[in-house]
């Protein structure tokens, strides 16, 4: 031990000695550990923590699989099949979560509220610190309503009360009795506050084709997770077997870990950025190595002499490897305290589809890596730098014979390799900005259908209702938008249940419902359906209406799947979406009118492609449950609605007032003539003069383009901003070598200029040395590029992975770059005086 502090001692002193390199190495590796600590904390806390359940490694997702490979939620028959049937689970769950209208007294607030069938707290390992779980009888359809709430919800919203009987909340205007207090921490899933019974507010559909559920299950003991994914596969491929592809689409099953399935979507991101700073930080190790090997040849004396004295070599290489680890470890606690701040920005730019953001923190695990990093970097730092500062010949060191080790050839050559290295991986990163710069701006070229300028948007949560009081709620909404009309610069106003980019439109299979097609009696029975919706329709005529329009809905000619939107007159006047053919809502399209439907141009194209749509029929009753058919009227622009990535997918738009069951989640846009934030005031009062129970969330529509673009800003500013720094730390790279090897060739460089060499000449020597290292620093980099690109494909939109454009813009700018970094060592060469030069030898 006392030689070991005896080591860190002169460690310390060889530091202070060199405080310029010190300096340099110490916030070049800061830098490293400091942007690596930081990435690290967001893959932990998102990729790697365990999740905060009984035993989480047990709990899985399940999804059906359909024919084209894509997963889709749960119907019920085929949960309770899964249930039934298999040897994998303890138990199967049902659940989801959706964001509802809760108030307490008079204080109406939007909350995350799940809906979970009766196994759900058993696979989570969960049971209520306070109160009770449901009762058999709390979980029949139609029963009294109760629920479970979060603890922090029973801290700041119920006060901490321990009569639960007192506690009363409604949920969309749905009185619940509050039965029970959950775990502090417990928020599963989607961040929800309350829990109701599914069984008790949804009942069983018997549809197969009813995908309205996310499944999660417990594995049995002994059971993997391999074993559950067989046996839910023999189950699916058995139920398609039995009913066929008329009656479900199911045709497999998917399992996965809870914790993957939580963060499958944003997975390839985190990995990708997370191999970026990694190779940044080899970039700065890179550099401090370059450094250091500059100063162990600078004391080469120093070692000879003591190599003479009886010092072994082990001796001397635990010395270097002190030194290092003081540097890593002076590097890493500066690089931990930056990591902190990067860590709150992280934080703060994360977009809202990254799970478990609170989660991130500085904690032990992290601390372990930061300390993990510090003990490798000062490894290969100490040994490379040792096993090259007592390599050199002793004999020829103590007589003074020859010049110091790194003037040597193979000196020059190990700091242009390292050099070279830096470059390549500099150029990996800089073509992956590239490419995910390019893909940026690809997707802000792409024109959405709508305009985003002067758009205010008043996001409403209201309450379910039933089918009599429907018609209400329309004239509640017809209310609202009339007042919001006559405020002052209002220019239009409208509204819809699905806004782009931030509330995607449900999907479905409509059916074009031509009249030759059908008998007498079967047109009888459609013009019947106009007056019926499926509340009001009996079990033997929903029965007659399955099959009149069973083989309608399984012939492909007649078929097609579009998103279902409901719409009011104004609002593509308000978003700009043109008016292609026909006419847009009126109101004269009022509920006791023909119902009505205005399409896309898609639909026309999918459907119609030859004829002309107007005055055409379809039957979307599947959604909304209204079995009336739809006269289309209209034709308007595609509007991309989910992201701006995805093509305009074919989209049916009915008329609130006459469907306005779909309507419970409701937007307001208004086009004002000024900017929209300015009458957030005057449209909350409108609101709160028409039902003050409703609670709004107002925004503006290019904060939501914004928003929908934020997952790719966040991608593309963090492997930016490495890569522009892994650039900057090359180039000095390069410089210092350069500038290292003209200072160790002053004497050369004199007998060259006292032989008559001219400046240019030396000029071109030392840029040309520059340049060689660049060349194969590109080559090396080309090549690793070809192999990272392949794991950002996921990542870019409408750019392939060796998109040539980026390939040579980028190889050039680090050419250029290169050699102006070249250029300070090659000018400082030319200038060189043969005389003093010769003489100082």
């Amino acid at each position: 031990m006392t030689g070991l502090f005896r080591d860190f001692h002169y460690a310390l002193r060889q530091l202070k000695r060199n405080p310029a390199f010190s300096a340099v190495a110490i916030g070049t590796l800061a830098l490293g550990i400091g942007a690596s600590t930081a990435i690290f904390s967001v893959v932990y806390g998102v990729l790697l923590r365990s999740l905060p359940y009984y035993k989480p490694d047990r709990i899985v997702q399940i999804w059906e699989v359909n024919s084209s490979g894509s997963h889709m939620r749960f119907d019920d028959p085929n949960f309770e099949d899964m249930r039934d049937q298999t040897h994998s689970f303890e138990c199967m769950a049902q659940m989801y979560s959706i964001e509802a209208a809760v108030s307490i007294g008079h204080e109406p607030d939007r909350i995350n509220v799940a809906h979970v069938s009766k196994d759900f707290f058993s696979v989570m390992g969960v049971q209520p610190l306070i109160g009770r779980s449901f009762a058999p009888e709390e979980r029949q359809f139609g029963a009294a309503a109760t629920a479970l709430v979060s603890y922090s919800f029973w801290k700041t919203r119920l006060h901490e009360a321990r009569d639960l009987s007192t506690a009363k909340i409604l949920v969309s205007h749905i009185p619940l009795a509050v039965i029970g207090v959950l775990p502090p921490g417990f928020a599963f899933p989607n961040s929800s506050q309350i829990w109701m019974s599914r069984e008790n507010a949804n009942p069983r559909l018997p549809s197969r084709s009813a995908h309205d559920w996310q499944v999660i299950a417990r594995l049995r003991d002994g059971a993997s997770v391999y074993q559950a994914r067989a046996d839910a596969s023999a189950i699916a491929h058995r139920l398609f077997q039995q009913y066929g592809s008329e009656d479900m689409n199911m045709v497999d099953a998917a399992v996965l870990p809870l914790r993957d399935a939580l963060t499958a979507a944003v997975k390839p991101a985190l990995l990708v950025v997370f191999g970026v700073v990694g190779l940044l930080l080899l970039v700065a190790c890179a550099n401090v190595t370059n450094l250091s090997l500059a100063q162990a040849s600078a004391r080469g004396g120093e070692l000879a002499i003591r190599s003479a004295l009886g010092v072994s070599r082990w001796r001397l290489v635990r010395q270097f490897l002190a030194e290092a680890l003081l540097l890593s470890f002076l590097a890493s606690c500066f690089g931990i305290a930056s990591a902190s701040f990067g860590i709150r920005a992280l934080r703060a730019l994360a977009p809202g589809n990254i799970p478990r953001v609170s989660d991130i923190s500085l904690n032990l695990p992290v601390l372990a890596f930061a300390l993990a990093l510090c003990v490798a970097v000062a490894g290969g730092l100490g040994i490379l730098t040792a096993l090259r500062a007592t390599s050199n010949d002793l004999r020829r060191v103590l007589a003074g014979s020859g010049q110091p080790q790194g003037s040597t050839a193979r000196s020059q050559k190990v700091g242009n390799t390292i050099a070279a290295g830096q470059i390549a991986i500099t150029l990996t990163l800089l073509v992956g900005a590239g490419l995910l710069g390019r893909s940026m701006l690809r997707v802000l070229s792409v024109q959405p259908g709508f305009e985003t300028e002067h758009v205010l948007t008043m996001d409403l949560k209201l309450s379910d209702v039933e089918a009599s009081t429907q018609t209400q709620r329309a004239q509640f909404l017809d209310q609202l938008i009339s007042r919001l009309r006559s405020l002052p610069g209002v220019q239009a106003v409208g509204g819809t249940n699905s806004l782009p980019l931030a509330s995607p439109p449900d999907d479905g299979d409509f059916a074009i419902v031509n009249p030759q097609q059908f008998s007498p009696d079967q047109r009888n029975f459609i013009d019947r359906s106009s007056h019926i919706t499926i509340e009001k329709a009996d079990p033997a005529y929903l029965n007659e209406f399955s099959n009149v329009f069973s083989q309608l809905f399984h012939d492909p000619e007649h078929t097609g799947n579009a998103d279902y939107a409901v719409a009011s007159e104004g609002y593509f006047q308000s978003l700009g979406i043109p008016l292609l053919r026909g006419r847009l809502f009126n109101d004269a399209d009022g509920p006791t009118a023909p119902h009505v439907a205005v399409i896309s141009e898609s639909v026309v194209r999918l459907k119609w492609p030859n004829e002309d749509p107007i005055g055409q029929t379809v039957e979307f009753g599947n959604m909304d449950g209204d079995l009336r058919p739809i006269i289309i009227v209209g034709v308007v622009g595609e509007v991309r609605t989910r992201n701006l990535e995805s093509t305009p997918r074919p989209t049916i738009y009915v008329n609130y007032r006459q469907r306005p069951r779909a309507t419970s989640d409701f937007s307001i846009v208004l086009r004002t003539s000024f900017d929209p934030a300015a009458i957030f005031a005057a449209a909350r009062s409108v609101l709160t003069q028409l039902d003050p129970s409703v609670p709004p969330r107002f925004n503006t529509l290019d904060e939501i383009f914004s928003e929908s673009l934020k997952s790719r800003w966040f991608n593309s500013l963090l492997v930016g901003v490495f890569a522009v720094t892994a650039l900057l730390l090359a180039l000095a790279g390069v410089c210092g070598v350069l500038a290292y090897s003209v200072a160790q060739r002053t004497r050369e460089i004199g007998v060259r200029m006292a032989l008559g060499a001219s400046t240019t000449k030396v000029l071109k020597m030392v840029l040309l040395q520059g340049l060689i290292t660049s060349v194969a620093g590109v080559a090396i980099g080309l090549a690793g590029s070809f192999l990272l690109t392949r794991t950002m494909r996921s990542l870019l939109f409408e750019i392939g992975p060796n998109d040539p454009v980026t390939l040579v813009s980028v190889t050039l700018l680090l050419v250029l770059a290169t050699m102006l970094a070249s250029y300070i060592p090659a000018r400082h060469a030319a200038k060189v005086d043969p005389m003093v030069a010769l003489r100082y030898e």
